[in-house]
């Protein structure tokens, strides 16, 4: 599908030019997306169109516009990037386009360029020798470095305007819009249940991002049957979601509280020390798989599926983990990489790994946030990832059911 820009000035409604565009496009079998239309709102003031026109190739859309001209529509002029040379590292041009996370093009060389890798809050750079454009974080920019700047050049394509009226797409609609504790977390289940055979069918791709009230909650065994049945195909979390999923399985507690009764433990304070006194022990979580120590739980599920994970850690964990990864940076570029084409994102209660999350990942891709608090998906939501689909629920009981769903 190709698409160009055009323009359309004048008294357009009261002459009947709007709809002799619209239909003229229509009748000769194109297609039209309206990007601006401004309405002179007195008799003197004139209204001012701007639209992009599709069709099937370029030779089609040359006609189109031939067809077009008589209603004073003309090609608006865009102008190529401007590309401007990095003059040190980690340090963009001051007036360097600022991404978005929705699917972006760049005006370049006569042509549309799609940009790869797209994420927010990252620069554009231009790859001679690929002749394309991708994302780039600041930290990662270089000397030399070809970046995009202002933005007269791109067009975005927010989630809206691309969704398809598919029957997998419409089995969510009854989950857009804002967050609210009103809706039924049973069709929810299995909503999302159907989403997950669907994807699994097919080949796509699965990533969790975990918090430890799953564990807290007793959702890890289902989490984990969910991972050893195929269902999930990447982890992210941190260190303490690991920790306590070790503590459940050798002590039966977690954070203390044994799980089976409710009560707290004797000597149940030690128990997160002494799991991960026992995992340096063995040498790592996947020695102690290996060896037989761990013989169950949501790591373990993990480590025997071989799926990609990363442990991310922080100021405030406990040990850490021989697998947790403590450069931020490496654990961004761990994330990054393990939720790349993902076709859905579910997160569980957790609030900074979340929006770490959305914050690199691509509008288009579905991304459901669980938790108790409704303030958490609002949250993520304000802070750009506005395809997130909020459902208010005990993260535990959520898990649970919606392995039961998938059983039957």
């Amino acid at each position: 599908m190709k698409s160009k820009i055009l323009q359309a000035h004048g008294h357009l409604i009261d002459s009947g030019l709007l709809s002799s565009i619209l239909n003229t496009i229509l009748a000769k079998g194109g297609d039209y997306r309206i990007i601006t239309f401004a309405v002179g709102k007195t008799p003197e003031e004139s209204s001012s169109l701007e639209l992009e026109l599709l069709g099937k190739d370029d030779e089609f859309l040359d006609t189109l516009i031939h067809s077009l001209r008589p209603f004073g529509v003309f090609v608006k002029a865009v102008p190529p990037a401007v590309l401007v040379r990095v003059d040190a590292d980690r340090h963009a041009p001051e007036d360097f386009y600022s991404t978005s996370n929705h699917r972006t093009e760049v005006w370049y060389d006569g042509s549309w360029r799609t940009v790869e890798n797209q994420r927010m809050d990252a620069a554009l750079v231009y790859d001679v020798h690929k002749a394309s454009f991708y994302c780039r974080k600041l930290r990662d920019l270089k000397k030399g470095d070809l970046v995009v700047c202002k933005s007269d050049s791109i067009r975005i394509y927010p989630v809206e305007s691309e969704r398809k009226n598919t029957d997998h797409a419409s089995d969510f609609a009854f989950m857009t819009g804002d967050v609210s504790s009103e809706r039924s977390v049973d069709i929810a289940v299995g909503k999302i249940a159907a989403e997950l055979e669907r994807i699994k069918q097919k080949g796509g791709k699965t990533v969790v991002v975990c918090g430890p009230v799953v564990v807290h909650t007793g959702g890890a065994d289902a989490l984990a049957a969910l991972i050893r049945d195929g269902y999930i195909h990447g982890f992210l979390g941190g260190n303490a979601v690991a920790v306590h999923d070790l503590e459940l399985q050798f002590f039966g507690t977690s954070l203390g509280v044994d799980l089976k009764t409710g009560k707290v433990a004797e000597h149940g304070h030690s128990h997160h020390m002494r799991s991960i006194n026992k995992i340096y022990g063995c040498g790592s979580i996947e020695a102690a798989v290996e060896t037989g120590i761990l013989k169950h739980g949501l790591m373990y599920e993990i480590i025997k599926s071989k799926i990609p994970y990363c442990l991310a850690g922080s100021i405030r964990d406990d040990g850490p983990l021989p697998e947790t990864v403590n450069d931020m940076i490496e654990a961004q570029r761990q994330y990054g990489q393990i939720i790349e084409n993902a076709d859905l994102i579910i997160m569980l209660s957790t609030m900074l790994h979340s929006i770490g999350t959305g914050n690199m990942t691509p509008s288009w891709v579905k991304t459901i946030c669980i938790d108790i608090n409704p303030a958490v998906v609002t949250k993520l939501t304000d802070r750009g990832s506005g395809q997130a689909i909020g459902i208010v629920s005990d993260v535990g009981l959520f898990l649970r059911a919606l392995r039961e769903r998938l059983k039957t």
